[in-house]
């Protein structure tokens, strides 16, 4: 097959193209306009157009002319405070180019087409119990607002298409390859594992956390951790999915189990050997209590099954690769 991912240099858009790579895939095909992501991240061999995907005609032309069989749509904006500050900017970038782009693969004989949507777009359960698919949608930010829009805009453009898709609501991605090869690598991320890293190798960098007043054990905000090659590696299983008769619908994908940010600063203070400085600081808007998965949908309809459900697995690989980036 021909594929085409978009955000291809980006930080998980490239573990992707790499386990593509890995397992065989040749015909692999690269959008990104390296606003954050990284031409050197992916292999010399993925055929790279840098281009915006708001440049319709380009992109139109490149998916016509590589005759793409399959779309996999990384790319996009994802800093939450960053949304409510600038909901325009994600509107623009995550809703309106993801219209385009699957408008563009809806006539131009695209089959599979999978998008990397967001737990974001729930609302926050009463319970704190796992959400699985089917429990309401009601985004607290532009950011997961932004992706439920784009999940509405794609099943309802490939319904009456001979387009398969998925719809990935990710939870929150972390972590770097074992290898030491690839890891988060945009200085504006502020995702908190890399910031806890940060904390751990500059002595004079003080962690915000963010809220301590939470319905949580401890006060702080929960999150579902899922190391970003288990989630690399369920684009795949999902792909087999649709490729051997599964249906178009919504996956989550994350462990199922959530970790508090004071268990993420106790995890990177494990692995480090090093004692953390943090201070806490007002919640944020549109940050919810706690998030975590149900993941029995995908571990019952594909293959996947995580290999490294491991905080402190998570947190050491993000710290050596940081080290490595030093």
């Amino acid at each position: 097959m021909n594929i085409l991912i978009t955000g291809a240099c980006g930080y998980i858009g490239s573990h992707f193209t790499n386990l593509l790579s890995a397992s065989g895939e040749r015909n692999l095909f690269a959008i990104d306009n390296l606003s954050t992501g990284f031409k050197n991240s992916i292999p010399g061999s993925v055929e790279l157009l840098c281009c915006d995907l708001e440049n319709t005609g380009n992109i139109e032309d490149f998916i016509r002319g590589n005759k793409i069989d399959a779309i996999f749509h990384f790319a996009g904006k994802i800093i939450v405070p960053e949304s409510v500050r600038n909901p325009f900017l994600y509107y623009t970038s995550n809703t309106f180019n993801t219209c385009n782009l699957a408008s563009i693969a809806a006539k131009s004989g695209v089959k599979y087409f999978i998008f990397s949507s967001t737990a974001a777009v729930y609302s926050q359960p009463p319970d704190n119990r796992p959400i699985d698919e089917n429990f309401q949608t009601n985004p607290l930010s532009p950011y997961g607002a932004s992706k439920l829009m784009s999940e509405r805009i794609i099943s309802d453009i490939f319904a009456n298409k001979n387009v398969k898709y998925a719809n990935l609501r990710y939870f929150n991605v972390a972590g770097a390859a074992l290898d030491g090869s690839n890891g988060q690598r945009s200085p504006n991320s502020a995702h908190l594992i890399k910031m806890c890293c940060k904390a751990a190798l500059d002595k004079n960098f003080i962690l915000d956390v963010f809220g301590n007043d939470f319905n949580t054990k401890d006060g702080t905000g929960v999150r579902d951790y899922i190391h970003v090659e288990d989630l690399a590696n369920a684009h795949l299983k999902i792909f087999d999915y649709l490729k051997n008769g599964g249906v178009s619908q919504v996956f989550n994908v994350g462990y199922g189990r959530g970790h508090s940010v004071f268990d993420v600063i106790k995890s990177v203070e494990r692995v480090s050997g090093t004692k953390l400085k943090y201070q806490i600081k007002p919640r944020r808007s549109g940050d919810a209590a706690e998030i975590v998965s149900s993941n029995k949908k995908i571990t019952s309809l594909t293959s996947w099954r995580p290999k490294f459900d491991n905080l402190d697995i998570i947190t050491k690989t993000a710290l050596d690769w940081e080290k490595k980036l030093r």
